[in-house]
């Protein structure tokens, strides 16, 4: 009999796989295993809406839990997958059950890194990735009064702003030079810097934290390598994540900055994926093998998986493309802006309306765009076909990249 195909990890990418799996036809068993008891839900409003009030745990879920027996999905919650027998094609799992497999998924995303200091296991210091954890955080926050947030990507700024939104007196640590420091311009960096501070945040950049504070088991101080200290009764560390690649290393499976996988989502055993923030792959837009954590990576990811088991010719060649939402303002960001020797600006920092266009080599590669949303459009388009606009072309208002962009895609149909 046919096993079908296991999937483990109920996040994005794993979701992906199984409803791509239904929606193409695929006729074996589907079962989608994961460790949380939560049905799939979706992580980005966790930091945002959801701290606010504006979502609840029934309005990020993927899809209604009725629509996993609809699509003869077998949804499992609550298990922990321990250990994968390729030769046998079996996951093992800590309840002591056990699945067969004919073709495997692993989607078992990343963790929080976490913060390697003294004092940081005191009560009322936080992270931010699960359901379980944001809403933890959000009955902290509405007692809280100093959040001090350790870490200026993407999460910390989100939870700041959400801070902030709710009247709480915030401070921002980030120990590199500036914020979001690797993913985009420092154009970009001092925008979201003096935003923060507009909205009454303290940000200090160059700001090691070297301990945690606590009195009676419980946080009310972040220490800094320089001596100061900020008082908090609450704190937030988001100083990125851990790719759970282990079960993949001890079952013998490829793995170096994530479960290495080729252009095909392949592991080292033809017959096991691995798809979302877990992967490592081949991406022709950084020219380079990455592991990228994002929402669109990992549905694109779970997508391509899907028709690869269903038998396609199918490659994972996606345009890669991120965004945050912080106060009123989102910043959408397509390409990989990383070993860039050029970038210029379209739009006016003033009026809160730009985008950052980088190149390498006089080649576009990237575009982070404020509150230019056809800005974000046009650039996904250019990249996706491969054109490529000068630094000046870019940098000019004047000049019309979408009637351009056109005319390049009228030539290359003639």
């Amino acid at each position: 009999m046919p096993q079908g195909t296991v999937i483990i990890g109920t996040g994005q990418a794993g979701f992906q796989v199984a409803a791509a799996l239904r929606a193409e036809g695929y006729a074996e068993p589907v079962t989608l295993v994961g460790e949380e008891p939560h049905i799939p839900y979706q992580r980005p409003p966790l930091s945002k809406g959801f701290l606010l009030g504006k979502d609840n745990s029934e309005s990020v879920e993927l899809r209604p839990q009725a629509f996993y027996a609809e699509h003869k999905i077998d949804l499992l919650t609550g298990e922990t997958a321990s250990s994968i027998d390729p030769a046998a094609k079996r996951v093992q799992f800590a309840s002591s059950r056990s699945l067969p497999y004919d073709k495997l998924v692993l989607a078992t995303g990343a963790r929080n890194r976490t913060l390697p200091v003294p004092g940081a296991q005191a009560d009322g210091l936080l992270y931010l990735r699960s359901l379980r954890e944001a809403s933890e955080l959000k009955q902290r926050l509405d007692h809280a009064r100093d959040v001090v947030v350790i870490g200026g990507g993407f999460i910390g700024l989100e939870v700041a702003a959400a801070a902030s939104a709710l009247g709480k007196h915030v401070t921002i640590l980030e120990a590199l030079p500036r914020l979001m420091p690797r993913v985009v311009a420092p154009t970009i960096s001092a925008f979201f810097r003096q935003l923060h501070i507009e909205k009454g945040a303290r940000v200090s950049c160059n700001a090691a934290v070297c301990e945690i504070l606590g009195s009676g088991g419980s946080v009310y101080s972040v220490k800094r390598s320089d001596g100061s200290i900020h008082p908090a009764d609450l704190v937030v560390v988001g100083i990125g994540v851990v790719p759970n690649s282990e079960i993949a290393r001890d079952a013998g499976l490829a793995v170096s900055n994530g479960i290495s996988v080729n252009e095909r989502l392949e592991t080292s055993d033809p017959n096991i994926y691995a798809v979302g923030d877990c992967s490592e792959h081949p991406n022709p837009f950084a020219s380079a093998r990455i592991r990228l954590e994002s929402v669109q990576n990992a549905a694109d990811q779970g997508t391509c998986a899907a028709e690869r088991i269903l038998g396609r010719n199918t490659s994972y060649s996606a345009v890669p493309w991120f965004w945050t939402d912080q106060f009123d303002i989102k910043l959408q960001m397509a390409g990989i802006s990383t070993g860039h020797d050029t970038a210029v600006i379209r739009g006016s920092l003033e009026g809160r309306k730009l985008s950052v266009f980088y190149f390498r080599e006089n080649r576009f590669i990237a575009i982070d765009s404020i509150n230019r949303p056809l800005d974000h459009v046009l650039g996904r388009k250019l990249l996706a076909l491969g054109v490529h606009p000068t630094p000046q072309q870019a940098a000019d208002e004047s000049f019309d990249l979408k009637q351009w962009l056109e005319s390049r895609r009228s030539d290359r149909s003639s």
